[in-house]
């Protein structure tokens, strides 16, 4: 593997260093009728990761597809004992396109890991996990630290059919309370989904609330958390050039301290306050 460590950016947060891998395709196989899961063969540097930060992706050329900028990909599975990174990615541009022609003993270059991760404070021992999609990727490994920490977590997965439903067995076998909600049979409304969340809270009560991407879920557990008071995180996708916030195209603006500020996506986050965030 050849490996290059590169400078983080100066945040005033703890400094982690950032490495530029060759790794090994060890797998790359479909999940489902529209996502794939890549499995690489990295070293153990690579993998001192946090739930919610990402890798920028070199992908490869391949006959017509010739994608130039790195792609950002939030980390599906980070194993140090196994020696493996995981991504989960649908097909959607020559980017995507071009990582799912790689096969077993191709290698891979990626850079990372990059950005801020999800917290999980000492008081938060009832943790609700709310994704749609291909978001559920980004918040799985949540589930991971959730399990390391001894916490209760539930998780809100919803998608438009059960053959999209994605990471469900996933979370199960980690001992999380599993909702599964799709379009097709009615469930996975904004309404449902509020009256699945106030009884949660009724219940057992919930300390904090974790979700990524869509701006219907933000605006939902936003609302319920201002109602309740219960913070929350909210990992962010964005389109990134240079992945270290030089470039500057992935600011967006948020709410702090009663004004707007804007900050990179990339290195201030992906991972926001859930009330400082702002849908787009």
């Amino acid at each position: 593997m050849r490996t290059m460590a590169l400078e983080t950016p100066d945040t005033g947060d703890e400094v982690k260093p950032i490495h530029e891998v060759d790794c090994v395709v060890k797998s790359n196989d479909r999940v489902n009728d529209e996502y794939r899961l890549l499995v690489l063969d990295a070293p153990l540097k690579i993998l001192d990761c946090e739930p919610g930060q990402f890798f920028h992706l070199l992908c490869p050329i391949s006959g017509n597809l010739q994608p130039y900028l790195r792609r950002p990909m939030s980390i599906y599975g980070y194993y140090p004992d196994k020696g493996e990174l995981h991504f989960l990615y649908k097909v959607t541009g020559e980017g995507t396109a071009a990582m799912a022609t790689m096969k077993m003993g191709d290698t891979f270059n990626v850079l990372g890991p990059l950005g801020k991760g999800f917290d999980i404070l000492p008081n938060w021992k009832n943790l609700l996990l709310v994704a749609r999609g291909v978001g559920l990727a980004t918040l799985a490994p949540l589930a991971l630290e959730a399990r390391r920490l001894n916490r209760n977590l539930t998780a809100i997965c919803s998608a438009r059919s059960k053959s999209v439903l994605m990471s469900l067995d996933y979370f199960r076998d980690l001992g999380v309370n599993v909702i599964a909600l799709t379009d097709e049979d009615a469930t996975s409304s904004v309404e449902n989904m509020r009256r699945i969340i106030e009884a949660l809270i009724a219940d057992e009560g919930v300390d904090a609330m974790y979700t990524c991407g869509s701006n219907r879920i933000l605006k939902l557990l936003q609302d319920v958390g201002k109602s309740h008071k219960i913070p929350g995180q909210i990992a962010l996708e964005q389109q990134m050039a240079c992945g270290f916030g030089m470039c500057q195209c992935c600011v967006r603006a948020f709410h702090r301290e009663g004004i707007i500020v804007n900050e990179r996506v990339c290195t201030e986050g992906p991972v926001f306050d859930l009330q400082e965030a702002i849908g787009c």
